[in-house]
């Protein structure tokens, strides 16, 4: 009998839902539909956007979700890291940090209005 085979969904207290959904519509892109949430159909290998979806539990002392004090942080898959950390600046947002590349693709971050700190993830090429 298969149990857990992937990530149904993501959710979080807003003081704000509609407002923060209007920030994730603007700046990141994401079609908030009218239930208030987001349905993200599966990648294709290959395709830009395309990889893997991680589940990870972090000691409870990280500093890896800092300056955010929540204890979540939402990674996102996305097809263009440079370009987009750039067009969020131009937009206002905090952009925190320098982004890094590593041997598991491109890593930047940003804070949403909720003082959520969201890492935004560029897959290495053919993943």
């Amino acid at each position: 009998m298969k149990r857990v085979t992937g990530i149904g969904g993501i959710f979080f207290k807003s003081p704000d839902p509609k407002a923060l959904g209007e920030w994730y519509r603007q700046h990141l892109g994401m079609d908030v539909e009218a239930w208030g949430g987001v349905t993200f159909e599966p990648a294709v290998p290959g395709e830009a956007g395309a990889g893997s979806t991680n589940w990870c539990p972090f000691k409870a002392d990280t500093t890896y979700f800092a300056p955010s004090t929540a204890p979540f942080m939402i990674n996102f898959r996305v097809a263009d890291l440079h370009g987009l950390l750039a067009a969020l600046r131009e937009e206002g947002c905090n952009v925190v940090g320098e982004p890094q590349d590593s041997e598991f693709g491109k890593f930047g971050w940003v804070m949403d209005p909720d003082g959520n700190k969201l890492e935004l993830w560029e897959p290495p090429a053919g993943q």
